[in-house]
Order: structure tokens, then sequence, then C-alpha cells
């Protein structure tokens, strides 16, 4: 089937004179989670995982992805004759290296305008310029071929009262408007979901797992216009937006609009953010290119969404904690997969009071399905939990207060010494960043060495970033702020400010035996302030036991042991009048301390 799709979609390209296509992951707004609709790129290679970028020729594809899908790419491409290429590894070239090497000269580059970046398309421009490659982003050739596509989400979306968001979105406007001023721009063009999300305060479903709508917007000096499909519109939005003067358009009308910007002031575009379909309706003299404003903003929580996410953290811990009683207590008792523990913790978390969904599909992993970072079981394709090894178990909720993302690493049974020696050490990376205390000023990169030191001493390592920002009822993964010890151009980094979310997961992965992830999320937040200047420090937001019965005390140092006996008293204090009789009796044997 997959291969059949990719001769249609050759046989269009020769028609077009166009000798390589290029289909990546995301929708018209840059999101990394897409809805039905927009996963032309999974129908085509058949590969599932979030992210990927496929490069069709008249004789070769290739499917580029990154670390935490190698091994469930290679098992989804098996028999389709696209080739893996692996992100990041040794002699494996970038889609930009690819086509300066192989495309023809004076040949031609087709893609979907709407789903690529100006950024991305100027990598591309520059990397292909001594081959004067001519660009054709024009046409969806392989959506066309998509007959039985999925309709485009329109659902209700709602609106977030200030008891949750923390500032109103006449604050929100008033304070991107001075920054507009400061930039001298007249218009600013946002298409990023979350940022259109977090500017209006509104919430939407057009994303699983991603309270989300499919939107765009345009800022004026004293207007702004709202681009959605009118019908997900309470009365009540209607009134929230109608009282700070944000106009209703349709959907697909922004191309219009933004093409009669011409001539009529600066326009300030993020060209990360920004498709490169709406770019080319612009003058590039009436641009001024920066960092959407938004997305800072909204990653610094303020009080109130700081004081929200703790109380999302408390549900979410009181949800795992049953869980995690649930497994220790019935595994090799009752029949237990994948699959019903994924449930399970799902079930959890859906009692918890304004529970709305999941912050991503859950990973239940058993055995050496765990060393799939982004592993999803399904019914007929899961593994039995025995009372021996791992159980990975990543998860999270969207709760009205906020996004929780958690990882717990059980042993459900008697685990080798090789597994011993690697749950601690990947727990040991996990406390080191936790206690850290550092300058304002520092950013992720660095940081991240004290997730990985423990590993990397040993010669080890995981091909994953440490940690990433979190949103506030938005997306699990939130940039500017991250945890990664490598740069990419492109990949966004920020300074550490009070407020931001993020998280802290190292882990262990050996293929074919087992994978091991500990993972919390940490508000920044200030420390003392002396002559050296402003200290900065981490609140550890998630409120879930540590399972120690797989770590080997005698390789943590007595700082690390404290850590661990201190956050776990923690944890009692708060879960346990949250949780019933019997799972606070387990949590107090789960956090009793410990010593080496």
């Amino acid at each position: 089937m997959i291969k059949e799709r990719l001769n249609q979609l050759r046989k269009l390209m020769a028609e077009k004179e166009i000798d390589a296509y290029l289909i990546p992951s995301g929708d018209y707004h840059g999101s990394e989670y897409v809805g039905e609709y927009f996963r032309l790129r999974a129908y085509m290679s058949g590969f599932k995982g979030s992210a990927g970028t496929l490069l069709v020729t008249d004789g070769w594809a290739g499917l580029w992805t990154d670390g935490r899908y190698f091994i469930q790419a290679a098992k989804e491409l098996a028999g389709s004759g696209i080739e893996l290429m692996k992100m990041g590894e040794p002699d494996v070239p970038t889609v930009e290296e690819y086509l300066a090497e192989q495309i023809r000269e004076g040949g031609c580059l087709g893609f979907d305008g709407r789903v690529v970046s100006v950024s991305e398309v100027r990598e591309m421009e520059k990397a292909l310029k001594k081959k004067q490659i001519r660009f054709y982003g024009a046409e969806d050739l392989a959506g066309s071929l998509w007959t039985d596509r999925p309709q485009m989400p329109k659902e209700p979306a709602f609106f977030l009262k200030e008891q949750y968001s923390g500032k109103s979105v006449a604050e929100k406007l008033k304070e991107l408007r001075e920054t507009m001023e400061e930039k001298e721009a007249d218009y600013h063009i946002l298409t990023a979901l979350d940022e259109i999300a977090w500017l209006f305060n509104m919430r939407g479903n057009d994303i699983r797992c991603t309270p989300v709508a499919l939107a765009y917007a345009v800022i004026g000096r004293e207007q702004a216009w709202l681009y959605v499909h009118e019908e997900i519109l309470n009365d009540e939005l209607r009134q929230q937006l109608d009282a700070v003067n944000v106009s209703i358009r349709p959907y697909d009308g922004l191309i219009g609009d933004v093409e009669a910007l011409k001539g009529k002031g600066k326009v300030l575009i993020d060209p990360y953010r920004l498709n490169d379909a709406i770019y080319e309706k612009l003058d590039p003299e009436q641009t001024i290119e920066e960092q959407n404003p938004c997305l800072l903003k909204k990653a610094v929580k303020n009080p109130v969404e700081m004081e929200n996410a703790r109380l999302a953290h408390l549900k979410d811990g009181a949800a795992m904690t049953k869980f995690l009683c649930w497994v220790k207590t019935n595994v090799g008792k009752i029949p237990m997969t994948e699959v019903s523990a994924e449930q399970y913790v799902d079930q959890c978390r859906a009692e918890q009071e304004g529970f709305l969904e999941q912050s991503f599909d859950t990973i239940s992993a058993y055995g050496s399905n765990g060393a799939m970072c982004h592993y999803k079981a399904t019914e007929e394709n899961c593994a039995t939990v025995e009372p021996k090894g791992f159980l990975l178990v990543d998860s999270g909720g969207q709760y009205m207060e906020g996004t929780t993302d958690i990882t717990r690493t059980i042993a459900v049974g008697p685990v080798t010494d090789e597994e011993r020696l690697h749950y601690t050490l990947v727990l040991k990376g996990m406390i080191g960043l936790a206690r850290a205390k550092f300058l304002n000023g520092v950013r992720g990169i660095g940081l991240d060495y004290l997730a990985r030191e423990p590993l990397w001493q040993r010669g080890l390592d995981y091909n994953h970033g440490t940690g990433h920002g979190v949103g506030h009822l938005l997306s699990v993964h939130e940039s500017p702020n991250s945890f990664r010890w490598k740069w990419q151009p492109g990949l966004e980094s920020a300074v550490l400010e009070e407020g931001m979310i993020t998280s802290d997961e190292p882990g262990y992965y050996e293929e074919n035996s087992h994978g091991i992830r500990t993972e919390n999320l940490l508000l920044c937040v200030k420390d003392e302030k002396n002559q050296y200047g402003q200290f900065m420090r981490f609140e550890t937001l998630t409120m879930v036991p540590i399972d120690l019965e797989p770590a080997d005390l005698s390789l943590l140092t007595e700082e690390e042991i404290q850590w661990i006996n201190d956050y776990h008293q923690e944890v009692y204090e708060k879960i346990s009048p949250r949780v019933t009789e019997d799972v606070a009796q387990w949590l107090k044997e789960a956090t009793k301390p410990v010593a080496k």
C-alpha cells in the first residue's frame, strides 16, 4: 500500500517536473502534534511517530527522524522501501545535505508551502544555492492522493477564566502591543496554535491531547483579527473577544487579508513559525523578523498559573499513586498487560476533578518495549506484564489547572544487576538536575550535564533531550526552555526564568532488553540574591513516589539519599490525604526513609 502511494506521487511529480518532494510532519501552524487531517506523512510512509520528514525522489524515498523513534520507525518502515535516516548519527546527512548531494543541477524541489516554515525554506535555499534549485510550494501533491482524508476538525472551544489564566486578554494584548511599538511594527501575524490560545485565553479540542483550536491571528495597534471556523465559538468567547476589539474572520481568509497588508505598514513575523505560503503574500521590505513575543511570555507562568500548576500536580500525584499501588500489589496475581495498565492509569486520572484529557498518548511499555521511547501498545499487539523486570509508564494529564507529564519505571519483579545499575544511574541524573542551583542567565544547555554525568562517566548515554518546556493547559512540549547538551540550528533555547516549567527526564535504553526513564516536572524559582547576582533553583512539581526497589542505594551519595527522603516525605504529606486509606498505607511504606 505504501509503495503504491509513493508510485502515485512519483507520477504527479513527473507531470510537474518535480525531482524531489518533501512531506514534513506538521500542520499549517507548525504544530508538533497534529489532528488526523494533517497526518499526511504517516499516510504516505506508514511511520506513525510525531516527528519525521519524508523525502521522495524518482527512485528513492527516505524518512528522517530522531533518536526517540529509531526502533519504532525501523519496524513501521519495514517492507515499504523507505530508508530510515537516523538524525544525528555519524555519516547520516541532513535532508538539506542529502538534497545538495543528490538532486540534479537546476532541478525542482516540491512541497506544500503551508506546512513548511519560512526558516526551513531558507535553510534549503542556502544548502541548494549552488545547484540553482527551483522550489515549487503551490500544491499539496501528496494530499491530493488521500481520497478518504478525514475532515478538518471544528470542535467547540471555550474561554479560560482568569482564575486559571491569571491574566486577562486585555492585559496580554496591551503587553504585546507595547512590544510591537518598541519594534515599530504596525501588525503582528500569529500562526502557532498554543500562542494564539494563550493570548486569547481560548482553549479548544481540535488536536487530541492538546487543548487548542485551529486558528490564525493578526494583531494591529488598535484592533485584532482572529481567523477560526466560526462554529467553534460559544457566546462567552464571542463576548470576551468582542470586548477587546477582536474581529472574527473565516479560518481560510488569512491569505487574502495578508496580501491586503502590502503597503500598509510594518509586519512583525517569526520566520520559525510562519509558513512559507503566508510569507509569499507579504512584501519582504515590510517585514520585521523577530522571535514571537508571545513565546517567552507564555513560557513564564504568572503567580496564578504557578499555583494552579501545583494543584494540578497534587491531583496528578493522587492518580499516579493509586496506579502505582495497583501495579505493585497486583502484578503476578491478576492478568495484566501493557494495555490494561495504560487503561488503569488513564482511569485514575479521569477520576480527578477538573481533568479534561491526557496530555499525550500514554506510553505503557514492558520489558524490551521500554527501549522504544515513544512506544504505543495496542490490544492486538501488546506484551503481558510478568513479575520480573521493568514496566515503564510515561503519561500526563490536562487539567483545568494545568498540564502534567511524568514517567515512572516500576520494578514488577526481580531485575538483573545490569538493570539495577542502569536504573540507579538514571535516578542519580534526575536528582542531580533537580538539585541544581545556578545564577540567573543560565540556559538549559548549561545544566544538561548534571543529568547525564552518571551515565557518561560509564560511557553510556540516552538519545533524546533531558527536558522540555511544559505549557499551562496547553502543549506538553513547549518552547523555548529545555535541557539538552547539543546545540543545533533552529532548536530554541532560553534563559531559565522564574515561572518556567521544564521536565527532568534522563533515561537509558538497551535495545531488545529494557528501557528506563524517571521524570519529574521542575518549576524554576528564585533562590538567594547576593553580590554575585540572583541565584535560581528548581521546585519539584511532580508529587509521586519513586520506586526504590530496583535502586542500588550504595551508589547514591548522602546528598542524593537526603534528597530522596525529603522528596518522599513531601509526597506522603501532600498525597496521602487525597487517596483512600489502603493506598495511603501503601504510600507510607513506599516513601519511608532509606539509608545507604
